[in-house]
């Protein structure tokens, strides 16, 4: 079983290419024979609304990389699924009918949009995965190591118990059934749990909607008792929120620990105030930079840059060693809150500590 120490050190924003001449690197006739200039055009979809990250921080960071990155002649063409993996099938042909010069997707539905994958390629457009592995001829893949975050998940949630006690009922509540990372979240997460607690109940939810999540939860304290959950495994931070909300609502108040991942504001409002235990905290401004260094790479035919963005390989359903670069993920506790989403700049200590919270905030020191 894979082991790998859970960081809670203040995540760093500068990718590590610096060393190797890599970030600011323009090619040369040695190491790059360009195919366009800077007049580029980057088609970017992103699968859905319901978790903010999306368009909070991921548009705006890679339409703002791609600019820097072109002297601002580059642009992003965007579009948003909204969970609907037809729509975005849509959305992605319609990019290729326009031509962009590169598609970044974060699919809905990694099996179904390989199709549109593989017209891209036909059209001659180069497609990057981001964030989810989608099927189809990928030329790239940039997320975070997926099974890391469910081994970071699980193994705090069993330091949460205290100690490993296989009699311990634990309630997983993973992530969308089409999403390949949920399968990656839920294969880490049990290669902690197992053996160390009892899964007692278990579900995938679709579409990753905190309604449902909130649903399901009510459902295992129905079969289980509210008294008996020792722990609950939630894939994300909204289904965290609906898990909490089904909590309540069975008139639990010594909440038991709750996983998430993704620090939206809510989740770490909810951490402050020690409703949910943890989140993990995933430095969007490093995914999404190093997404647009390979997008512009890639379309100015800078191989070398391209190929030092991308020194991992991942294997899809349908395609064997894509050019990857996987980022770690890092726990996020009340511990930690200051030295990564707040130093980093994803939120303001006033973004966190809004009236509600500023007595939790201060036991903290966070201020």
């Amino acid at each position: 079983m894979r082991r790998i120490a859970i960081s809670v050190a203040t995540s760093t924003m500068t990718l590590s290419l610096a060393g190797c001449g890599v970030l600011g690197a323009t090619g040369d006739g040695a190491s790059a024979s360009p195919s366009k200039g800077n007049d580029i055009t980057v088609g970017l979809l992103l699968p859905e609304k319901a978790n903010t990250r999306y368009d909070k921080f991921d548009y705006p960071i890679i339409k703002n990389k791609v600019a820097e990155l072109t002297g601002k002649q580059g642009k992003v063409e965007y579009e948003n699924a909204d969970a609907n993996a037809s729509q975005q099938a849509s959305q992605m042909q319609k990019m290729i009918d326009e031509k962009v010069d590169i598609i970044m997707i974060d699919a809905v539905d990694s099996h179904a949009i390989a199709p549109e994958v593989t017209k891209a390629k036909d059209a001659g457009i180069p497609v990057i995965a981001y964030d989810r592995l989608a099927e189809g001829p990928i030329d790239a893949y940039v997320s975070f190591d997926n099974e890391l975050v469910g081994e970071v998940q699980g193994r705090t949630l069993l330091e949460a118990l205290g100690s490993a006690d296989s009699s311990h009922k634990i309630v997983m509540v993973n992530g969308s059934p089409t999403d390949p990372n949920a399968k990656q979240f839920k294969q880490g997460a049990l290669s902690e749990l197992t053996g160390h607690a009892t899964i007692a109940a278990t579900y995938d939810t679709t579409d990753w909607k905190p309604e449902l999540a909130e649903t399901e939860m009510a459902r295992a304290i129905s079969a289980i008792g509210k008294s008996n959950i020792a722990g609950v495994y939630a894939a994300n931070d909204g289904m965290a929120g609906g898990v909490i909300k089904a909590l309540k609502a069975a008139g639990v108040t010594s909440l038991p620990p709750v996983t998430g991942q993704d620090a939206e504001l809510d989740a770490v409002q909810r951490i402050v105030a020690g409703e949910q235990y943890m989140s993990v905290y995933k430095a969007y401004p490093d995914e999404a930079e190093a997404a647009a260094q390979m997008a512009v790479a890639k379309v100015q035919g800078k191989d070398i840059q391209f190929d030092a963005l991308t020194q991992d390989k991942v294997d899809s359903p349908t395609t064997k060693s894509i050019p990857a670069k996987l980022i770690q993920p890092v726990a996020l506790t009340k511990s930690n809150i200051k030295s990564t989403v707040v130093a980093d700049g994803i939120y303001t200590v006033a973004d966190i500590c809004t009236p509600k919270y500023r007595t939790a905030c201060a036991a903290l020191n966070l201020k």
